[in-house]
């Protein structure tokens, strides 16, 4: 069965950086459009960024500019590059597929910015 697995969290300065994992199992990764997102507390969950499976990239607009969604097929590997962090990005960060499959979510990775 598909399993993605996220890693990489932990606590962060404002300003700081953090570079987040997904290492993906059970599917054939590279032809999947794929996507990273956050939930917050007492928030929605919402989509940060997008790569589809020739590596076309798409950002919300908060995170444009700081954040850098990447892929590597040959490991089953989604990354995200996360710079400038501010207090506002602190939430537990997920991957999925994209759009999402509600039976492919992980625990999560929790990223949290504070001084």
């Amino acid at each position: 069965q598909v399993q993605l697995v996220e890693s990489g969290g932990g606590l962060v300065q404002p300003g700081g950086s953090l570079r987040l994992s997904c290492a993906a199992s059970g599917m054939i990764f590279r032809v999947y459009d794929m996507g990273w997102y956050r939930q917050a507390p007492g928030k929605q969950r919402e989509l940060v960024a997008v790569i589809n499976s020739s590596s076309r990239t798409n950002y919300e607009d908060s995170v444009k500019g700081r954040f850098t969604i990447s892929r590597d097929n040959a490991l089953n590997t989604m990354y995200l590059q996360m710079n400038s962090l501010k207090p506002e990005d602190t939430a537990v960060y997920y991957c999925n597929e994209y759009p999402p499959r509600s039976g492919y979510w992980g625990q999560g990775t929790q990223v949290t910015v504070s001084s």
